[in-house]
């Protein structure tokens, strides 16, 4: 596979990060993608635990926002089963006024992460329809991911 040269050192290991964490490769798949040694990719994966990593990206955006609405409507709820005053206090304010910014950051906003499961959604489906041009595609893919790491 393609060596990304024009990729610093700390770009390439971001980039296999990705790679290993969210599209879930093996660190061979990693190492090839890369043009890294795989004892390279097998030291970034202890040293910096990224096993551990990927489980806990397992949470998708979706379940996220699901959860802050939860949370705001739980706020919401406990302020109109009050007697008398039905308006939030100070802290209450703040907490759905932040709530309700990091709702609407987490649906407008996409970002590298969001990027790399849309295709990999892509390229799931593709690989069942034709692998030839899966392979064909990944070379592009990479740049294009490679690019949103500057």
């Amino acid at each position: 596979m393609k060596i990304f040269k024009d990729m610093n050192a700390k770009q390439v290991k971001e980039w296999a990060k990705l790679l290993y964490t969210k599209e879930r490769l093996s660190q061979k798949e990693v190492a090839e993608r890369t043009g890294k040694a795989p004892q390279t990719i097998n030291r970034w994966v202890k040293n910096e635990k990224w096993d551990g990593l990927r489980v806990s990206l397992t949470i998708t955006k979706e379940e996220q926002i699901k959860n802050l609405y939860l949370q705001l409507s739980e706020i919401n709820k406990s302020i109109s089963e009050r007697e008398g005053n039905r308006y939030p206090n100070a802290s209450e304010a703040d907490t759905i006024n932040k709530l309700s910014t990091a709702i609407q950051k987490l649906e407008t906003e996409v970002g590298l992460p969001e990027i790399i499961s849309a295709f990999t959604g892509f390229f799931d489906w593709l690989r069942g329809h034709n692998l030839e041009k899966a392979k064909e595609l990944a070379p592009l893919y990479d740049d294009y991911v490679k690019s949103k790491l500057r």
